[in-house]
């Protein structure tokens, strides 16, 4: 057998996109941004909390957003993402994880994330159950290149790691103690 190393920690990474259309709010990390467009989608189409979505499911083998949540569920029509990460956050719980860091990147040309970067963070470390310290999020721009150049849509990438939780109960211990004289 091939070692896996540490079994305690595990990485996934996490990539989503979506068309920016009139009509709609802009949510980014359950932040609410004044836009003239928002992202089109089943739900409220947040790029940033789907790609950190993805990256835990992915870090714990549980599959993707699209397994857990799917395309065209009347139960999900306009649910707020944030919702959907406390479900995969109980859902990686009961899989024995729990979220430890969050690093994502947003690609757009407008508008700019920087005054609402400290909101994202603040909304998603509450959901995670982490420190704001523990996620960290940025916006870059596709330097006018393709349709993410064209400000036609958002993408967001993000990279989540989880450690094991500990069951609680005691580690077995191979050796045997007599009298409470220790291992012989």
């Amino acid at each position: 057998m091939i070692p896996t190393g540490d079994s305690r920690m595990r990485v996934g990474v996490g990539l989503d996109m979506h068309r920016l259309v009139p009509g709609r709010p802009l949510i980014l990390g359950g932040v609410s941004i004044p836009f003239e467009r928002g992202l089109d989608g089943d739900s409220d189409a947040d790029v940033l909390t789907h790609a950190i979505l993805d990256a835990l499911l992915g870090a714990t083998g549980a599959g993707d957003i699209g397994r857990h949540f799917g395309v065209g569920r009347p139960e999900t029509r306009g649910i707020s993402s944030l919702l959907l990460l406390e479900r995969v956050v109980t859902l990686i719980a009961a899989q024995g994880y729990h979220p430890s860091n969050v690093d994502a990147t947003l690609v757009a040309e407008a508008p700019r994330m920087g005054p609402h970067i400290a909101g994202m963070r603040r909304n998603l470390a509450k959901v995670l159950r982490i420190g704001e310290d523990r996620v960290n999020v940025k916006g870059t721009t596709a330097k006018g290149l393709g349709w993410l150049g064209a400000g036609e849509g958002i993408a967001a990438i993000a990279v989540a790691s989880v450690v094991a939780v500990p069951t609680g109960r005691p580690a077995v211990s191979s050796h045997r103690t007599r009298r409470g004289r220790g291992n012989e």
